[in-house]
């Protein structure tokens, strides 16, 4: 697939493709995906063509695969799951007289799509002659509905522009399963694995303007139904039609349209699918969904999208004065993370979200660690399904530790369903700081809720079953207390190691937390027969978990030994050869001083309790030498610390690398999907970075400062059951709470109370440290638009 780089005009809350530009299509048909965390679907036209990767999604619903292995071992995962391009319902295909609307071929006279962020909208205008000479403007409005979980919806609008006579239009309303889904690059490991025609046709029904189709895959036995049904608005006589038969349902209409007249077609979807319910239950549920949609009428569905909208950019909005292009990225990346969880009832959240078939849907540590501190703090309900998803696959995860050999709880390093799926053990089964990072996750939610049910209901349970697994995986060694060796940390340049910084700190606050959820629901230890024995050996393991440091060189080692690896030759490396994952030996890699992604650096912000401020500023400098960026994971946690470091430029520069990385095509595969994580950081770097924002141990601190450029940010966040708005300037910060009770922060180390008048406080200089660098070539990536 070749990606150009996308141009969008600077507007605060919208995204805009002005013209049609082929080179950027599939970029353009990921950022313009519609989604709820159920349903999603890409922005591609609802004529069909022309297209890269149509995709439509739900989520959870996959297919397997068997994974080939040159030389099987013991627990390797068997079968891979990939993310299933189902029945896509967006097409709704334009005869004019006798061409059909496709905007490869004719001329296009004006064309622009708009994704609204406060509508939840995808608006289009395409006026376009045909290649018989008639002139039409084609309008539609797609929704996929954030209050109506099964529910999508397309206002369809044909207007006569010429005044040559009548025009006789026919529309073709469809739905299509097996449609071709992939376009990737199949050289690229991230991208998708190609699956042919996985759906198989159950049933097939229409009536009326109504028509449902039911598919089951083939291996994984999942089942899925998609309905539509239609409104029309016609000037005059019409004829209609309609057809369903294995994988095609089609709504056809003929109508003759007088000069400056036009036509209206409403098309309402639902989708729904089930591992269980048959298929004429799966029918009868989403045609009693399209029934209630219907009677709604497409107004009161819009009317539902916006003021649901306006509630969550009340509670969670940025606002950012001074960077304009800075301000439209965070919030299209806020708007796509929310559309990635919000509706997703115990569903997980992809890496991708339900943009695109990239990394075969699948569901990694990203969301723990990038997505859920976002919806925690802006829509803790969002979060609270994502982690109820991973409660539902505890019993995988306990059955994968049996495997393994340990106790507890061992989960997949990246799933659909809850079973492990990486055949590539070093990056995948080694990785297992994933366990503490859902624990991290449960904590902060907990912490930032109070939310007791689900404590007791599903947080503590998984705080002791991940605590178990770093019990089991680690031992104590005389001489360097508590040792986790074997495993691989963020940075997947770096494969099994001994005693990963960041794995071994998060597994600390793993087992700390674990310790305090028991004391705090005695009723789900009994039931668990958690025993003292066991709580001391967490407190005495965490006490005495070992974090390596080089006293020569005055850093943290990543890993045991890791500086005093090889140097990479990174003067010798051609810009052609990143990411280098891509062009030399794993084994090469795995050997020197090359860093994949912030790790080291993400302990400093994610148990940033561990450090001194006078360890961060050197650790960052060393490791800021030694990083590639070859993820999309890296820039905001690079970013979030570099503000804290006393790098305020280079933080800014950061924040704008992780918040363009898809409008920008920066990493040359967002036509696979976004980067969700990466998105998640444009609120990241906004609130931990510049707002300075940090949640050790359930303590809510702040210690803000803003670079040169940015005047002023405001960002909100909700906590505890109230709202609170922060506003940053570059001399002083306003705290206030726009409902709930009195709240105790920290303000620069400084313990205030935060009320519903105005607390301003100044803002102490920051440090004074050298200039640090990167690797020749790995700077922050320069922007189209300075």
């Amino acid at each position: 697939m070749t990606e150009g780089r996308a141009v969008f005009p600077i507007e605060p809350w919208s995204l805009t493709e002005v013209g049609l530009d082929h080179a950027s299509l599939a970029v353009h048909e990921s950022v313009f995906a519609l989604a709820n965390g159920h349903i999603g679907m890409r922005g591609s036209f609802e004529e069909g063509e022309p297209v890269v990767v149509p995709g439509t999604y739900l989520n959870g619903f996959f297919e397997e695969r068997p994974l080939p292995y040159a030389e099987a071992g013991y627990g390797f995962p068997e079968m891979g799951q990939t993310v299933v391009n189902v029945t896509d319902g967006k097409l709704i295909r334009l005869l004019v007289k006798d061409s059909p609307l496709d905007l490869n071929y004719g001329e296009i006279i004006d064309h622009r799509r708009t994704l609204d962020l406060r509508a939840g909208v995808l608006r289009r205008s395409t006026e376009w002659r045909s290649p018989g000479g008639r002139c039409v403007r084609v309008t539609s409005t797609r929704l996929v509905s954030l209050a109506r979980r099964s529910i999508a919806a397309i206002e369809y609008q044909v207007e006569v522009t010429d005044d040559l006579g009548d025009l006789y239009v026919a529309l073709q309303s469809d739905l299509l399963a097996n449609e071709d889904g992939t376009a990737a690059d199949q050289d690229d490991p991230r991208a998708a694995a190609a699956l042919a025609s996985p759906l198989q046709c159950e049933l097939a029904a229409a009536r009326g303007r109504r028509a449902v189709l039911v598919h089951r895959t083939k291996r994984s036995r999942l089942r899925m139904a998609a309905g539509m049904d239609h409104v029309i608005d016609i000037p005059d006589s019409c004829t209609e039609d309609i057809e369903a038969v294995g994988d095609l349902a089609r709504y056809s209409l003929a109508a003759r349209i007088p000069p400056r007249g036009s036509l209206k077609l409403v098309k309402f979807l639902s989708y729904g699918w089930s591992s269980r319910r048959s298929g004429p239950a799966l029918r009868d549920q989403v045609e009693a969904a399209l029934a209630t949609a219907k009677l709604a009428g497409f107004d009161r569905l819009l009317q539902e999208q916006r003021e649901l909208l306006a509630q969550h950019w009340d509670e969670a909005d940025v606002e950012i004065e001074g960077d304009d292009e800075l301000q439209q990225a965070v919030r299209v990346g806020m708007f796509h993370v929310l559309q990635a969880g919000l509706r997703g009832e115990r569903q997980a959240i992809p890496a991708k979200g339900l943009t695109g078939p990239g990394y075969d849907g699948h569901t990694f540590w990203d969301t723990e660690t990038y997505v859920l501190p976002v919806l925690t703090y802006t829509a803790p309900s969002a979060a609270r399904d994502a982690l109820r998803w991973r409660h539902s696959t505890l019993p995988l995860a306990r059955e994968r530790a049996r495997e393994l050999g340990l106790h507890g709880a061992t989960f997949p390093w990246r799933t659909i369903r809850g079973e492990e799926t990486s055949g590539y053990w070093p990056a995948g089964t080694a990785a297992f700081h994933i366990n503490a990072d859902i624990a991290d996750a449960v904590a902060r939610y907990v912490h930032a809720t109070l939310d007791d049910d689900f404590d007791r209901d599903f947080g503590a349970e998984l705080l002791v079953e991940t605590a178990r697994l770093w019990a089991s995986l680690g031992h104590f060694d005389p001489e360097h207390g508590f040792r986790i060796d074997g495993v691989t940390g963020p940075d997947e340049y770096t494969a099994v190691v001994d005693n990963n910084v960041y794995t071994n700190l998060m597994a600390q606050r793993n087992l700390r937390e674990a310790a305090a959820a028991v004391s705090r629901q005695p009723e789900v230890a009994a039931r668990l027969d958690v025993t003292g024995d066991e709580v001391e050996e967490w407190l005495r393991a965490a006490s005495l978990m070992a974090v390596p440091y080089d006293t020569q060189r005055g850093v943290h080692m990543q890993s045991d030994g890791f500086t005093h690896h090889e140097e990479w030759d990174f003067e010798g490396t051609p810009q052609s050869h990143y990411p280098l994952l891509l062009h030399y030996p794993y084994f090469e890699i795995y050997r020197k001083q090359v860093v994949k992604q912030a790790d080291l650096v993400m302990a400093l912000h994610l148990r940033g309790d561990a450090f001194t401020l006078e360890e961060k500023i050197a650790d960052f400098a060393y490791y800021e030498a030694r990083t590639t960026r070859d993820s999309s994971l890296s820039a905001s946690q690079q970013a979030v610390v570099a503000a804290e470091t006393g790098h305020l430029e280079l933080a800014h520069q950061y924040w704008a690398e992780a918040a363009l990385t898809d409008l920008q095509n920066l990493h040359s595969n967002s036509g696979h999907g976004l980067h969700i994580a990466s998105l998640a950081g444009g609120w990241t770097v906004a609130v931990a970075g510049f707002g300075g924002l940090r949640d050790h141990g359930g303590e809510l601190t702040f210690a803000p400062r803003l670079p040169s450029r940015i005047t002023r940010l405001r960002f909100r966040v909700v906590y505890r059951g109230r709202k609170l708005t922060v506003t940053v300037e570059p001399d002083k910060a306003t705290y206030r709470l726009v409902d709930g009770d009195p709240l105790d922060i920290r303000h620069h180390g400084r313990q205030v109370v935060v009320d519903h008048a105005d607390l301003v406080l100044g803002i102490p200089p920051a440090p004074k440290v050298d200039p640090v660098r990167q690797p020749p070539g790995c700077e922050p990536r320069r922007r189209s638009r300075l």
